[in-house]
This record gives C-alpha cells, structure tokens and sequence, in this order.
C-alpha cells in the first residue's frame, strides 16, 4: 500500500510535465500535418468564424448570435463541402503519419539511375515524369498505365521518356527498385495560386504530392530544369546537387548506403569467375 501511494505521489509529481509534454507532441504534430497539406485556408475560416462568435458575445449583438445559432448546423456542412479537398488532404495526411518514428528504416539507392537519366532528358530537352512511391496505395492511377514491374534503368526511363513512344506523355512509378507502371495520368493540382507558367507536367506532380506522400521528380520539356514536388509543395529549377540532397531526405537515402539492390545499373563492368 505504501508503495502504491509512492507511485501515486510519483505520479503527481510528474503530471504537469507529461501533460505539457503530450500538449507540445500534439501541437508539434498538428503543425507539421497543416504545413504538408496547405490547409491554412481552412485555418484562416476557422478563425474568422470564431472571431465572429466572440465578437458578437463580447458586444452583445443579439441579432447576430440568433443569426449564429440559426445557421450553426447548416454552417458546419456548408464548411465541410467548401473545404472538402482539404478536408481530404488533411486525413490522408494523419492515415499517413507516423507518430512514432524510432530506429533506422529501410534505406534504398535505386534513384540513382533515374539521377542519370533526368540529367541525360534534360541535356536533350526532353520531359521526365517520376513518382517515387512511398506508402500510400496508388492502384487506381497505376491503372490509367501501363503495367511494367521491370528493373530499373537508366537505359529504361531513356527509352521511355527520350523518345516519341506511346508512354512518353505519362508518368513512371518507381519503387524498391522497379519501374511499376508507365504512361500513368496524375490528378491536377487543385491550388489556385500556382504559377501560369508551370505546365502539365507540374501541375500533375503537385496534385499527386496534395493526395498522397509521393515524391515526384520532374523534367522540364522546354528548359530542362529540375523540380521536385512532395508534401504539396513544388520546388521548382533545382541543381542536381539540391535534387540529390532532398531525395536523400525524403526517400531516406545516405551516402554511406549506395548500394544499388534489385536495379539495373549499366555502368558497372560484369565480372564473374572462370570456371
């Protein structure tokens, strides 16, 4: 019994510091999440109806809390239908999460060929199109393509992307080493304020990154300049230096762990032993 009051003491002791420590988690989570999904707009109505609630209470506009009360529930549904598409990317986004990220995960260099064939499409002032896929299932889009699950290549995404063929205008879909699809048709962006000067290509990456956690590599047909979309965001004319460093952190990629697995590198010389 003395033990257990121990604890309990313990425990109130400690009660303050976790729950500002769970309050600071959530809060650290809940800004992350809102930064990936661009769901500002969906802040800023929030807080203006809530500064028109006060408003009225603090002056005592009766007229317009009746208003408020009358239109509370249509309100709630006019919000959720305006607000839909970031309603929807907010919880892909939380299905997403992973709140508890310990240890080393699984790390993976197989976008090094698709490195040396975007730096040889933009030399030729070709386009490029490569979604580098994380967790989120893509079935539905991956079926607008054509299915490969061919190793990858450099060679590979040149000869479908270099070259007029029928699964030139798509996009690839990369993973664990293998071109999953070809020829595939993204969603386009949804956001309003995006340069007029982006073309179909940027705007099909960006609406990929704003319903799913793909990292999307894009060549400009008509500069040659890199872009890089994830987390609904478009980064667009990178070096190829900036392009390696952010794959590395978005795909957990280290320079110590190059080793190419289940991928096709044709710049390394065959050797075997003679029998």
């Amino acid at each position: 019994m003395n033990q257990f009051s121990a604890l309990i003491r313990i425990y109130d002791f400690l009660r303050p510091a976790i729950d500002i420590g769970v309050i600071t988690f959530l809060l650290y989570k809940a800004y992350q999440l809102i930064t990936k999904t661009n769901a500002i707009q969906l802040i800023r109505a929030a807080v203006v109806v809530v500064i028109s609630y006060a408003a009225a209470v603090i002056l005592q506009l009766r007229t317009l809390l009746w208003v408020f009360s009358v239109i509370a529930p249509g309100l709630m549904m006019a919000f959720a239908i305006v607000f839909q598409p970031e309603l929807r990317k907010v919880f892909l986004k939380l299905g997403q999460a992973e709140w508890f990220t310990f240890g080393s995960r699984a790390k993976h260099s197989y976008v090094d060929s698709v490195l040396i064939a975007a730096e040889m499409l933009s030399k030729q002032k070709r386009g490029m199109l490569a979604v580098f896929m994380r967790r989120t299932k893509l079935d539905n889009i991956l079926s607008t393509g054509t299915r490969l699950n061919a190793d990858l290549s450099s060679s590979l995404l040149v000869t479908i992307f270099g070259h007029n063929t029928p699964l030139h205008d798509g996009a690839c879909f990369i993973q664990g080493g293998k071109v999953i699809a070809a020829g595939c048709f993204l969603p386009v962006s949804e956001q309003y304020d995006i340069k007029k000067t982006f073309g179909t290509r940027h705007r099909a990456a960006l609406g990929l990154c704003e319903v799913s956690d793909c990292v999307v590599l894009v060549v400009s047909e008509e500069t040659g300049a890199y872009s890089l979309a994830y987390d609904s965001k478009l980064h667009y004319d990178l070096t190829m230096d900036q392009v390696t460093r952010i794959l590395e952190r978005q795909l957990d990629i280290t320079p110590e762990q190059q080793i190419i697995e289940d991928t096709i590198d044709e710049h390394k010389p065959i050797t075997g032993k003679n029998n």
